[in-house]
């Protein structure tokens, strides 16, 4: 387990352009390998997560070739996949088990598919009851968690009201509705992102969207038998981005500009948030790329307001929740975070793990079952201290973000996580800083 000493720092200057973005390059790697023909997915994320993606789809019987950030991938059409003789490591990643399990629903075959001791203890009932009800046997240890075992065969559409907001949930329903015999649909109580209903439309499946509503016609309901294969571009991560980002705004005298970062609306809240705190954030290019939208993003160090995070802003941040806790100490007002239980349930327990290393580091913070109170500037100045993780890739980042404008160095243990999700998150960190 690798350490990694951060020591405070003057500010941040230069251009970065991000990895590709992590929940699209799963989609259409998964989508590729359903297609009819060669597809090449360039500036593919660098994330272990996605890699994870890869491994299961070579395990599938899928080609996958892959050269730096580029991969090629031989699509042999709905059909074509193949049972694989050992069980499907999903590693770390929820995302490659969830979407996957949506997938093999449909395959006329037995699947087992399993992950981490980390993934293992994540909630797989939300995704299994909506496969199940569309015909597909599923079995999941207490039937909750992996490893999950599925018998997929023909799926019978449906018509699904989300109990909750899950993109991932979403998606794999949808993706199991290529495999049924007529309309699928899934109504969100709130909007998530939306790449995989962007991501089908591209492969040229029949998708469509009205409010809170998706609907997707299975391959064989009378349309385009096969998908298509497609030469796409991956957009900027801008959850990735959201750290240096955030680095910029506290760090006196920084001037960042980030290019090609992915701007779809359904994952812009973060940003909206900081602007609204008083971030002083500038959109200087803005286009459309195959139906995502791409910018590039002009960063200046800013005083944060600090704010309340809740209800519906909640399910289109998730993943930028831990950093903006870490950034609670740096506001004037502090930063509260309410109805995000669902941090209690990602790589880790993110509400404790910031609560936890928040304190270490001298910040008055309040936990509560859904959230957080983090204190602003009146509680005091952060100080360096070793940070704990607990494996996870966004708390390691979130704490190396705050530990620059900390007095005093900081460790993080097990530093090496951040791969998960940005393995050239330090060296890119290194080259940006100013001390």
């Amino acid at each position: 387990m690798s350490k990694r000493t951060i020591h405070p720092a003057r500010s941040l200057n230069g251009g970065l352009e991000p990895p590709g973005d992590k929940s699209i390059s799963h989609r259409y790697a998964m989508l590729a390998a359903l297609a009819d023909g060669p597809s090449e997915l360039r500036h593919f994320s660098s994330a272990a997560d996605c890699r994870s993606t890869l491994g299961c789809l070579r395990a599938l019987g899928v080609e996958v070739k892959t050269e730096k950030d580029r991969v090629g991938i031989l699509g042999r059409g709905p059909g074509g996949l193949r049972s694989s003789r050992r069980a499907l490591d999903a590693e770390n990643s929820g995302t490659t088990m969830r979407l996957l399990a949506g997938i093999l629903a449909g395959q006329p075959f037995f699947s087992r598919i399993t992950g981490d001791a980390s993934l293992r203890r994540r909630p797989m009932r939300r995704v299994v009851e909506p496969l199940r009800r569309m015909g597909a046997q599923i079995s999941a240890r207490d039937e909750e968690f992996a490893p999950l075992e599925i018998r997929g065969g023909k799926l019978q559409p449906i018509d699904y009201s989300m109990p909750a907001p899950s993109a991932q949930v979403k998606s794999a329903v949808l993706l199991a509705g290529l495999f049924a015999d007529g309309v699928t649909s899934v109504v969100e109580p709130v909007r998530t992102r939306d790449h995989t209903e962007i991501a089908l439309a591209e492969f040229g499946a029949k998708v469509e969207t009205e409010g809170l509503a998706v609907r997707v016609h299975g391959l064989g309901a009378g349309q385009a038998r096969c998908l298509e294969p497609i030469t796409f571009d991956v957009p900027g991560d801008l959850s990735s981005a959201m750290f240096f980002l955030c680095a910029g705004l506290l760090l006196p005298d920084s001037n960042l500009l980030m290019h090609r970062v992915g701007m779809n609306p359904t994952r812009t809240a973060a940003l909206d948030a900081l602007s609204s705190m008083g971030a002083e954030l500038k959109i200087v290019s803005l286009g459309c790329a195959q139906g995502e939208i791409v910018g590039d993003i002009a960063v200046r160090s800013s005083r944060l307001a600090g704010g309340v995070i809740e209800g519906r802003q909640v399910a289109q941040m998730i993943d930028e929740l831990p950093l903006l806790a870490a950034l609670g100490p740096f506001t004037e007002q502090g930063i509260e975070i309410r109805d995000a239980r669902e941090l209690r349930v990602k790589e880790s327990d993110r509400i404790a793990a910031m609560a936890e290393n928040l304190r270490r580091m001298g910040a008055r913070v309040e936990e509560r079952p859904d959230g957080l109170r983090v204190e602003g500037r009146a509680a005091g100045s952060l100080r360096g201290a070793e940070i704990d993780p607990r494996g996870d890739h966004r708390i390691a980042m979130a704490f190396s973000v705050a530990a620059l404008a900390a007095e005093g160095p900081t460790v993080i243990r097990g530093a090496e996580c951040a791969g998960v999700s940005y393995p050239e998150f330090f060296p890119e960190l290194d080259r940006l800083v100013e001390r």
